[in-house]
């Protein structure tokens, strides 16, 4: 397998971390978002939305989006299994990932492209341009905030977000808090919750790639 990658972007790292906790073996290519290298040519032959992360698979597939390569990664290496083992805790697996998705890795990015001065004209990743709306970054930032609250409410009591091991949840909640550092959102001191498990998951090898 090949696996296209950006270590700046948190996209990416999903997929990354994903694919270390099945150490799964694969190559990787570095796309420089910074130079613009999704947007060559060449990447458009691989992946004509012009995002990544992209994982090639040695029979030629291209999966471009995080769910669809973790769907895969969880059929061809089940061990440990990521998106919950029961039908219950499948269910929990994919309903909180949407949350977390939606309400807090949006929010973030709604923020974040529609304020920063770098991203001019780039208000939404792909390979058609939009301009920023300042108006969508002060409600992604209240998005974000809110978020917050309800990943802290989740995790009382709990070590993990969905179920009782580490899962895609995690995985996607660890990047939402740490990417959210970029439009200046931390765990405040009501988040003692989410201080704990972020705390607990320091040291996870997975998350330091």
């Amino acid at each position: 397998m090949i696996f296209y990658d950006c270590l700046t972007a948190p996209s990416p790292r999903r997929a990354r971390i994903f694919l270390h906790e099945k150490q799964a073996p694969h190559e990787v290519v570095y796309i420089d978002l910074m130079k613009a290298e999704q947007m060559s040519d060449e990447f458009k032959l691989i992946n004509p939305s012009c995002t990544v992360p992209v994982l090639k698979l040695d029979d030629g597939t291209i999966l471009t989006e995080n769910s669809g390569i973790a769907a895969y990664l969880e059929s061809a290496f089940p061990n440990p299994p990521l998106l919950g083992s029961t039908d219950a805790e499948k269910g929990l697996v994919a309903s909180w990932n949407s949350k977390i998705e939606f309400e807090g890795l949006y929010a973030i990015a709604e923020a974040l492209r529609n304020s920063s001065p770098m991203m001019k004209g780039r208000a939404i990743t792909g390979a058609i341009n939009y301009e920023q709306i300042p108006e969508l970054a002060e409600r992604g930032l209240a998005r974000a905030n809110a978020f917050f609250d309800k990943l802290d409410a989740q995790l009382e009591g709990r070590e993990f977000v969905a179920i009782d091991n580490f899962s895609l949840a995690d995985i996607s909640a660890v990047i939402a808090v740490d990417f959210a550092r970029v439009v200046k959102i931390r765990p405040q001191e009501q988040h003692q919750n989410v201080i704990r498990w972020r705390t607990s998951l320091a040291d996870r090898p997975s998350l330091l790639v």
